[in-house]
């Protein structure tokens, strides 16, 4: 569904863009979609919009745990503890005292943390979400906001996944179902027009 309106106050969600992603193949220019991310948390702040940082840190466990494929972004691709500095938000991001960080241990920024609780203190009835990777952590976030009630919203030019096919895959069938979307700069200019709020 196209970009049509955002909420009064709707928060940014930015998913796993950290320090132990940065190299991984990714179907589309890594520091284009940082770029973009960042460019949207930047606009949102100005607004006084909430923007939540969401890193990863390994997965959750289970019977169907899966060691990570070669060139997977999901996972701990190293075996045992994670390298030093591998959870942490990357600069460009310019976390602010105000954001909300959540740490997941799952596909999904709500299933694990305490995400749905800190947005809907701040009064957030629609969410944007981009990040890495599209078809994981991406998708997994919207489909828990849409099913929480959230009103969701995809930066599907902020986003990106290791696999070109899953990524073309969540963008033309799946988001459609789940909220609207849109480029950055046709969300940055939503931003700019939608009515300030001052978050406590």
């Amino acid at each position: 569904m196209a970009l049509t309106t955002l909420d009064p106050i709707t928060a940014l969600i930015v998913i796993d863009l950290q320090s132990g992603l940065m190299g991984w193949p990714f179907a589309h220019p890594i520091g284009d979609i940082v770029a973009r991310a960042a460019a949207l948390g930047a606009a949102f702040r100005r607004r006084g919009l909430p923007v939540a940082l969401v890193n990863v840190d390994g997965s959750s466990p289970g019977r169907t745990e899966q060691p990570p494929r070669h060139g997977s972004p999901i996972g701990n691709p190293f075996g045992g503890a994670l390298p030093d500095g591998w959870t942490d938000l990357i600069p460009e991001l310019d976390r602010q005292p105000s954001d909300i960080v959540v740490t997941k241990r799952t596909r999904g920024a709500f299933a694990s943390t305490d995400l749905e609780g800190l947005l809907r203190a701040r009064g957030v009835t629609q969410v944007v979400i981009a990040g890495v990777a599209t078809a994981g952590g991406v998708e997994s976030t919207a489909r828990q906001a849409y099913e929480a009630g959230f009103n969701v919203t995809l930066a599907i030019d902020a986003m990106t996944d290791a696999r070109p096919n899953a990524h073309a895959y969540s963008v033309e069938h799946v988001f459609p179902r789940l909220g609207e979307t849109g480029s950055t700069q046709a969300i940055i200019d939503l931003v700019e027009r939608t009515n300030a709020h001052e978050l406590a």
